[in-house]
């Protein structure tokens, strides 16, 4: 069955469902790796995707984003020139009721009536103002860094904003 569109899981009304240990079968995070690059390194800038909005990013909207932003630094300015940590991690499961759509199935369900719904992934709750992938850089790779943002911001469901901090004094700002 796919996945519902984000508009059914951005807002959300009530208190996050994150106790796992009550809810059997919640999928994994799709979210493999949530520090890449080098974080040893003396950078210049630090660039954040910070939300607008409150709401929730689903776990394959948070990980389609780090795989740009990542595709994009590491082709443009190397494997090592760069960290990218992507903030929240996905605690809030995400259920679902799922209806059956075909001939006869009327007899077969019953609706809303105890639509408690099964775990189908989960989602980070973000507020406004909140980063959700922040990326160091050196100051030649700035603008790259912040072409990796734009294109992991429009893999959220949420609009985002980039925001450029120089991490040493003297620094022009971009």
């Amino acid at each position: 069955m796919p996945l519902r569109p984000a508009r059914c899981y951005t807002h959300f009304s009530g208190p996050p469902y994150t106790r796992k240990e009550y809810i059997p079968g919640v999928p994994q995070p799709k979210i493999t790796k949530f520090e890449m690059g080098n974080p040893k390194l003396d950078y210049d800038y630090e660039l954040a995707l910070v939300v607008e909005e409150a709401g929730q990013i689903r776990h394959n909207a948070l990980e389609a984003a780090r795989v740009m932003a990542l595709k994009k630094l590491s082709v443009d300015a190397g494997e090592n020139n760069f960290y990218l940590k992507v903030k929240p991690y996905p605690h809030h499961v995400i259920r679902e009721n799922k209806m059956m759509a075909f001939a006869g199935a009327d007899r077969l369900q019953d609706g809303m009536r105890l639509s408690f719904g099964k775990p189908i992934g989960t989602a980070a709750r973000v507020s406004p103002g909140q980063e959700v992938i922040v990326i160091r850089v050196k100051a030649g790779h700035a603008k790259i860094g912040k072409e990796a943002l734009k294109i992991a911001a429009s893999k959220l469901p949420l609009p985002a904003r980039v925001i450029v901090k120089p991490l040493k004094p003297g620094l022009p700002p971009l």
